[in-house]
C-alpha cells in the first residue's frame, strides 16, 4: 500500500499515515529479490493506493520477472459503473501489462451494483485483459452474489479479500470462511499481523507509531490482552526458531483455502514475512493458538 514514493496528497493517504512510507526504491526492489527467491511471487496493490503510484512501482519492479499481480476497481469511493473501462485501461498502463493476473472490486458500493459489475469483469476476462477476478472485503451475501453472476458467463470467482488473522477472526463467524470453502474460493486474509500488534514490538508502553497508534487494538488495555497470545508465538516460535510473526502467518497458512499477504516497506520484513513458509504447526500448536485467540471470534 506504501509503495512507489507518491508525491503531493498522496502521501497523505490513510496507509501512508497508518504505517508510514517505504524504506525507499532500492529497498522496494530488494523486497521483491528476497520474496521471489523464497518462492513469494504474488503482489497485491491497487490503483487507490498512494493514488496510482503503489501501481506504477510494482508494474516497474515486476516487469520481465515471474510474478503475479493483483489489483483493484474503483479508484475511489465515489466512482461509479461507467468508470470502469477507463480504470482498467489505467491500471494496465501503470503496471504495464496487457492484462491482470487478478482483478479484484475493492469494495462493495450502492454506486456499483455487483450483478453489473461482475458482468463488467466477464467481459474483461473474455476480453483477455484480466485472467482472474476477486472481490475485497465483501459479505459472505455478496461473495455469493459476485460468485452466481460470475458463473452464468463460465468465469469462477477467485478470490475474497478480507481482514483476518489471530486477532480478527470474524470471517470464521460472518460465514465469509465458510462460504469461500463451500464455493472453492480463496480467503486472501489482508492486515493477517493484525497491523503489526502480532509482531511483538508493541505493548502499553511502546506504541505504534501513525494514525495505528488510535485504532483500538492499540490502546493500552487492548496490548496488555494480547500480551499472553504473544508469549505464546514466542513459546512455540522458539521450537521452530521462528518469530511470533512467522508463527501468526503460519497459523493462516495452515488454514484451508486461505492466503495472508502482509505488507513489507523493506527487504527485512519481506524477508521475514517469507520464512513463514519454511515450516509447519502441529494439530496442537494450531489448537492452541485457536483457544487462547477465542475473544477474537467475533
Amino acid at each position: 500500500m506504501t509503495w512507489g514514493q507518491p508525491r503531493g496528497l498522496a502521501r497523505w493517504t490513510p496507509a501512508q499515515l497508518a504505517y508510514g512510507p517505504a524504506h525507499g526504491a532500492d529497498e522496494e526492489g530488494r523486497a521483491l529479490e528476497v520474496s521471489l527467491a523464497a518462492g513469494v511471487n504474488l503482489i497485491d496493490t491497487a490503483e487507490m493506493y498512494s493514488n496510482g503510484a503503489s501501481e506504477r512501482r510494482v508494474g516497474e519492479l515486476a516487469r520481465g520477472r515471474d510474478v503475479i499481480l493483483a489489483t483493484k476497481f474503483p479508484p475511489s469511493p465515489f466512482s461509479k459503473l461507467e468508470n470502469f473501462p477507463k480504470a482498467l485501461e489505467d491500471s494496465l498502463r501503470r503496471l504495464g501489462r496487457s492484462f491482470i493476473d487478478l482483478y479484484q472490486a475493492h469494495f462493495p458500493s450502492r454506486r456499483i451494483p455487483v450483478p453489473q459489475l461482475m458482468n463488467l469483469m466477464a467481459g474483461a476476462v473474455e476480453a483477455g485483459k484480466v485472467r482472474a477476478v476477486g472481490v475485497s472485503n465483501y459479505s459472505a451475501e455478496e461473495m455469493r452474489l459476485a460468485h452466481a453472476e460470475l458463473a452464468k458467463r463460465g468465469i469462477p470467482l477467485a478470490s475474497n479479500q478480507v481482514q483476518y488473522s489471530l486477532l480478527y477472526r470474524k470471517p470464521e463467524m460472518d460465514g465469509v470462511l465458510d462460504a469461500c470453502r463451500e464455493l472453492g474460493i480463496t480467503l486472501i486474509a489482508y492486515s493477517p499481523l493484525a497491523m503489526g500488534a502480532l509482531t511483538g514490538k508493541y505493548s502499553a508502553r511502546t506504541r505504534a507509531s501513525g494514525l495505528r497508534r488510535f485504532l483500538p487494538i492499540f490502546r493500552s488495555q487492548a496490548m496488555d490482552a494480547v500480551q499472553p497470545v504473544l508469549e505464546l508465538l514466542r513459546e512455540i516460535g522458539e521450537r521452530y526458531s521462528k518469530s511470533p510473526s512467522q508463527v501468526a502467518l503460519r497459523w493462516l497458512i495452515e488454514n484451508e483455502n486461505v492466503l495472508p499477504i502482509p505488507g513489507a516497506k523493506n527487504s527485512h520484513q519481506a524477508a521475514e514475512n517469507a520464512s513463514a513458509l519454511s515450516f509447519s504447526l502441529s494439530s496442537e500448536e494450531i489448537e492452541a493458538l485457536n483457544q487462547a485467540t477465542m475473544a477474537w471470534r467475533r
